[in-house]
This record gives structure tokens, C-alpha cells and sequence, in this order.
């Protein structure tokens, strides 16, 4: 994944230009495209290459341009925040669902998708159901399904693995025992991109889900901050705990970012073991080292923790992205055939090349044609069964959550607040 230094525009024939934006906010002006255009904004990474061939798709036969604007990933929520009440702001912009696009709706800058299905059914019904509905906010669809599925996955090195006598971990004693050898060989076991914040949450995500349940973090989610200061909470904050003071991040994973390739290289070249993360960090190392995504990445559900309460098949992670529509919007017409696009088969034959697993009903027929069919289908496997999928933290909580979200998983990992701070710091968290 290629930061990009400046927000790129993707514009019909696949030309890049870089594109200097004003980001400050100009107050109740109507943004989307100029007339004879519409803006689709994305965040900025690898599967971006996916996005281009679409609008492309889309430009020979509309009389509407689409142009693709990208922003850099580890910039993006903070740009939107910018510029989505600006003259800047797009017709059909990238986001999470859930809490990431509440306070849009509040404000009445998003469209409800209401009118676009009733004239086209297949908006919804293309996709599966537990997905579509994480972008229905207060009964309304805000949101069409735009890339894959992205379970968060224990990525590991066969290589690094294997010559330390290492068996992928099912348990989360077998997890310390590979953090024991790994250290004795010299290598980190786990990297971590805890420059960034969000990829260490993703282990109190997991944690929190295989020791208390997904019920916890639904109860804090919709405004139980009592839901937090609990024995399950302590238990999975003693959990966590055990597996820091192992060593098993090594000392520096607050200087090192998933966003700059940072920890993905500590992986592929051999100097960590294992790293949590999203089923992104396939087409990662695919545009980083091709021959060890395809030879040397190995895969793996997260471990189960023995006497808790989450099923092993539960997973963690974000259950697609979205793409939202602006209100005023120049051209709505234009938007509702650009987002037909995406349950189309090359929607999903594009993005199965990447690696990444998309959420329509047409998938299953075209799984032996991704980028790594068994790797495809072992995502697909586990997010059919998963009894529960629970959203990540930081798009679960509304957008004003976040910085303080990330600030108490960083602190409690670098042992600047314990299990009491961390409690407190998410009982304060702003609520949905």
C-alpha cells in the first residue's frame, strides 16, 4: 500500500493528476462535482486500483463523468470531517457505516436510499443482509456496499514459523507459547503499527469478544458505560495484559504505522511472526512482495480463549465499506446508475483480483476466479459462519470517539494507565 502524498483525481481514461484541495470547511455551500460531473471520494490505498476500472466503466456510456478522488488512508477520516460540509465535498464518498456517518445523517447532508432502491430493488437485495444493514441508520439506508468484507485475521510468516518450531495457534496458551520461541529465536512475535492506534484496538476487539462476548460491547456501544466496569471487561483487560507483559510486541510498536508498510514489512521480511489485521493486508503485501503473498503469508482465525464467553467462531472487523450519497447532490440519476456498479460481476471479479472478498450474492460463483481462490474462500467460510461479526470499535462510536478511543488502547498497551484508566477513559467516550 503506497501512501500517496496528495489527494489524486482518477478522471475517465485512468489519467492522475494531483490535486491540491482547499480543505476548509465554507459553511452550508452545496458541494458535489462540477455540472456534467460527479465526485466519488475514496480512501486511499491499494484497492483503489479496483475503484478506477469502475468509474472507467462507468464513464464510456454516461453523459456524467465520474472522477475518482482519493485521499491518503491514514488522513482520510480527519479530510472528510473538512470537507463533507464544503464546496469540496463529494457526491458519493467511502465510510464505514455505523457511527461514521451518524452525525452526517443528523446534520441532513446524506441522501436516504429509500427512493433509489424502490426503483431498484436490487441495491439491497444484491447484497447479503447482515452487511447492508450496518449503513441503516434510525430505520433509513445511507449506504451501498462498495468493497469487500474485511475480517480481521491473525497474518503470519510460514517461513519465521516454521524454523522456530512454531504451529499456528489455536489457544491463547498456544499464542504464548509461539510468543516464547519466537523471542528465543530473536524475532518479534507479533508486529504491530501501534503508530497508527486503530491496529492495536483490533486485539481489544478480539479479546474482549472471545472473553466476555459480543454482547458487552454492544451494551457500551448503545450507551451502557457501565458496561465496561465489569469482571468480563477486567478479565479481558487481564487477558491483554498477559500478552504485553510477554513481550510479545517487542519495545518500539508505538513508532512503527501499518500506513506506511511499516509493520507489513516486519512481517514479510522475516522479522515478526505473526500481525493482527484486516483482510486488506492481503492486497498490502501483494503491491508490497507479490512472491511472499503468495508463498510466505500464511492465515488463520484468531485463538479461542479457554472459559470465555465468545464463541471461536466469532470474528471482529468491518463488515464492508459503503458508499453514501450527498444530499444536494447535481446529479442523482447519474449516482444511482454509478452505484449499480456495485453488485455487478466485474465489481466483483475486480476486487476478488485484489484479494479482497465482496459481499454480494453473486460472489460465491466467482470465487475460484480471486487473486488466492483458498485464501477467498477461507474468508468467505468464516464470515457465512460467524454467529457474530462485531463492527470495529472506532466505526461502531461515532466519529468524535475515536481520537479518545485510540488515545486509551495505545495508553493501557504502553502501560501509561491501567485497567482502571482505561475503563474510565471509555465510560467518557461521547455516545451514539
Amino acid at each position: 500500500m503506497k501512501r500517496r502524498t496528495w489527494l489524486t483525481r482518477a478522471v475517465a481514461g485512468g489519467t492522475a493528476l494531483a490535486l491540491s484541495l482547499a480543505l476548509a470547511a465554507c459553511g452550508g455551500d452545496s458541494g458535489g462535482g462540477e455540472d456534467g460531473e460527479i465526485r466519488i471520494l475514496v480512501y486511499g490505498d491499494a484497492t483503489n486500483k479496483a475503484e478506477t476500472k469502475l468509474v472507467e466503466t462507468f464513464n464510456r456510456t454516461s453523459d456524467v463523468k465520474a472522477v475518482l478522488d482519493t485521499i491518503p488512508g491514514a488522513d482520510y477520516q480527519a479530510k472528510l470531517q473538512t470537507i463533507i460540509n464544503s464546496k469540496q465535498a463529494p457526491d458519493v464518498f467511502f465510510n464505514w457505516g455505523g457511527g461514521s456517518i451518524q452525525p452526517f445523517v443528523k446534520a441532513g447532508l446524506l441522501m436516504p436510499l429509500d427512493d433509489l432502491i424502490a426503483k431498484d430493488p436490487a441495491l439491497k437485495s444484491s447484497f447479503l443482509p447482515s452487511v447492508f444493514d450496518t449503513a441503516v441508520v434510525d430505520g433509513k439506508p445511507y449506504g451501498i456496499p462498495m468493497r469487500g468484507t474485511q475480517p480481521v485475521l491473525l497474518f503470519h510468516n510460514k517461513k519465521v514459523l516454521a524454523d522456530a518450531g512454531v504451529s499456528v495457534p489455536t489457544t491463547w496458551d498456544e499464542l504464548l507459547d509461539a510468543v516464547a520461541k519466537l523471542k528465543a529465536k530473536g524475532v518479534t512475535p507479533i508486529a504491530l503499527g501501534g503508530g497508527d492506534k486503530w491496529p492495536t484496538q483490533m486485539w481489544f476487539q478480539y479479546v474482549y469478544d472471545r472473553v466476555a462476548g459480543p454482547e458487552l460491547f454492544k451494551r457500551a456501544v448503545s450507551g451502557d458505560a457501565s458496561a465496561w466496569d465489569g469482571p468480563d471487561s477486567r478479565k479481558a483487560l487481564e487477558t491483554l495484559r498477559q500478552l504485553i507483559d510477554a513481550g510479545s510486541f517487542g519495545t518500539n510498536f508505538d513508532s512503527v504505522k501499518f500506513t506506511d508498510d511499516g509493520s507489513p514489512t516486519l512481517l514479510a521480511r522475516g522479522k515478526a511472526g505473526f500481525e493482527l489485521m484486516g483482510s486488506w493486508a492481503y492486497s498490502t503485501h501483494q503491491e508490497l512482495d507479490p512472491e511472499f503473498a503468495e508463498k510466505g503469508l500464511g492465515y488463520s482465525a484468531f485463538p479461542a480463549v479457554p472459559g470465555g464467553k465468545g464463541d471461536p467462531a466469532n470474528i471482529v472487523g468491518n463488515t464492508n465499506n459503503f458508499y453514501s450519497v450527498l444530499k444536494n447532490t447535481k446529479h442523482p440519476e447519474a449516482v444511482a446508475e454509478f452505484l449499480k456498479l456495485q453488485y455487478s460481476d466485474e465489481f466483483v471479479k475486480e476486487h476478488l483480483a485484489l484479494g479482497n472478498l465482496p459481499t454480494t450474492t453473486n460472489t460465491p460463483k466467482f470465487l475460484d476466479t480471486s487473486a488466492n481462490p483458498e485464501y477467498a474462500k477461507f474468508q468467505f467460510g468464516l464470515v457465512e459462519k460467524a454467529p457474530a461479526f462485531q463492527l470495529s470499535w472506532d466505526q461502531a462510536y461515532p466519529p468524535a470517539a475515536m481520537t479518545p478511543l485510540h488515545r486509551a488502547v495505545q495508553e493501557f498497551f504502553n502501560g501509561s494507565i491501567d485497567a482502571d484508566g482505561f475503563i474510565k477513559a471509555m465510560q467518557a467516550l461521547p455516545k451514539p
